[in-house]
This record gives C-alpha cells, structure tokens and sequence, in this order.
C-alpha cells in the first residue's frame, strides 16, 4: 500500500468511526436545523434533468423554457442538446449542465475529456462525470483518479465538475475513498447516481458524503426524489444540489409519477 493509499484508508476509517453503525436515513446534524421551506423555495437547488435516449427537440425546448420560469439552477441533459439548450437560456441565468462518460463510467479517459471539452465549448458550464466504477471497485486508486483529472482538466476555468460515484454499487468504504479522490482532484461536487443503474439516491449516502467531503464541495442527490418531503430530506442530509425530471411538480408542491 503507497503512502497516499494509506492515508485514503485512515481518512475511510475515521469517517466510517465518527458514523459509528448508523445507517437509518436521518438528518444531517452538523449545524442548526434547516428552516422549513416552501416548495417554490426548492428552484435554486434543482439541476431540471432530461436525460432519455429519446428526448426530442420539443422536449428539450419545454424543458428549458420551464427551468427559465421557475428559475432553477440548470438543466441537465445528454450533450447533444448542449449548444440548443445554451441558446435557448441565453440571458436567464439558469446554466447548462451535461453528463460525460454517461452512464457507465466505463469509457476511456481520454473519451470522456474530449466529450466535456466539446460540451464546454458549445456553452455547458457545468459538468457530471461518471467515474470509472469498476477501477475503484478493484482498488486502482490511481486509475480512478487520472480518469477525474482527465476530465478536470478539460475543463475551462470556472466550470463545475461534478463526480458521479454510482452509490448503489459501492459499500460505504468505497464511497468515502470515492469522494475522496474527487475532492482531492478539485471537484466542485460529488454526486450519488446516474438514475439508470439499481436505485438512486439515499439520505443515508448523501450524509455519508457530506460527511467526506466536508463544507467545501457540493453534494448533488440524484435518482429517485419523488416528493417535496423527500427533497427536503436530501437537502437536511447535507445535498445543495438535487438532480431530477420532477423539478415543476416538487416546486409546485405535488406529488410526482416515475422519472429520474
């Protein structure tokens, strides 16, 4: 074991120590309680995501022309739609955010920079990466790592990367060292799921990755929010961002269907 695997592992054992064996979804409790918001407070926190292989061009214009209303953080879609969303939202202030190495994780390094530099350029200001899931699961930190920084580096100054680490398939180990290495590589956040792997997000993960990560870098929980409550819940976990196709039904105060 190197010595910066060394120290991944003491920082793996003392966040799991300072959890103890609690697992059960609770609040976040590391500062006061958060006040109870109303549902059209949720808009600055939600990433309105579209990202089905069949979105159309109509799709993809209502789905912007509803984050401008509501006045969300950004939209997340496939990159494809990259150039026509950063037209479409010019001069609303709601970014363009896209998905690189989406949803496996598993392409080449040099794939995934190449498609967030060409993201960049046609307007993404922010980006959500898929880490490589299978080299962490075997160990290869630094595997792991030069697929972050393939990606941090391809982009520009002032555009937010954030990590996917694909929570399901990690024990709560692996997603401490996940977190780790993004924070360690200057990732702006780091993010539970992609939405189309077994489940989504958790409160339970998202305070474990709060915990890792500390006050300095985002947490984005994404998959699997289907009502204001459980939004709520994400964001007194320690999330400060939320990805999801529901955003219009959680600001109105409703209950939503299916959807990422």
């Amino acid at each position: 074991m190197t010595d910066e695997e060394k120290v991944i592992e003491r920082i793996v054992q003392e966040v799991l120590a300072r959890m103890g064996t609690r697992t059960a979804e609770v609040p976040n409790d590391e500062g006061p309680a958060r006040p109870r918001m109303e549902p059209a407070e949720l808009a600055p926190f939600i990433d309105h995501t579209l990202l089905k292989p069949e979105a159309t061009e109509d799709q993809i214009d209502v789905l912007c022309d509803e984050a401008a209303k509501h006045r969300f953080a950004s939209v997340c879609v496939n990159s494809t739609w990259v150039e026509r969303c950063a037209r479409r939202l010019g001069g609303t202030g709601v970014k363009v955010c896209t998905v690189v190495g989406f949803p496996l994780g598993a392409m080449d390094s040099r794939s995934k920079a190449f498609e967030a530099r060409t993201a960049v350029s046609n307007g993404a200001s922010e980006v959500d990466m898929v880490m490589n899931i299978g080299a962490l699961k075997a160990g290869d930190l630094r595997a792991v790592r030069e697929d972050m920084l393939a990606v941090r580096r391809a982009c520009r100054v002032g555009i937010v990367l954030k990590v996917i680490i694909e929570a399901c398939l990690l024990t709560d180990a692996e997603k401490v060292l996940a977190c780790q290495v993004a924070k360690d590589v200057g990732a702006d956040f780091v993010k539970t799921s992609t939405g189309f792997s077994k489940s989504g997000a958790t409160v339970a993960d998202v305070a474990l990755m709060r915990r890792t990560v500390g006050p300095s870098v985002g947490v984005k929980a994404a998959g699997g929010i289907r009502s204001f409550d459980d939004a709520l819940a994400m964001l007194d976990a320690g999330a400060n961002r939320l990805g999801t196709s529901q955003g219009v039904t959680l600001v109105s105060g409703q209950t939503p269907g299916g959807g990422y």
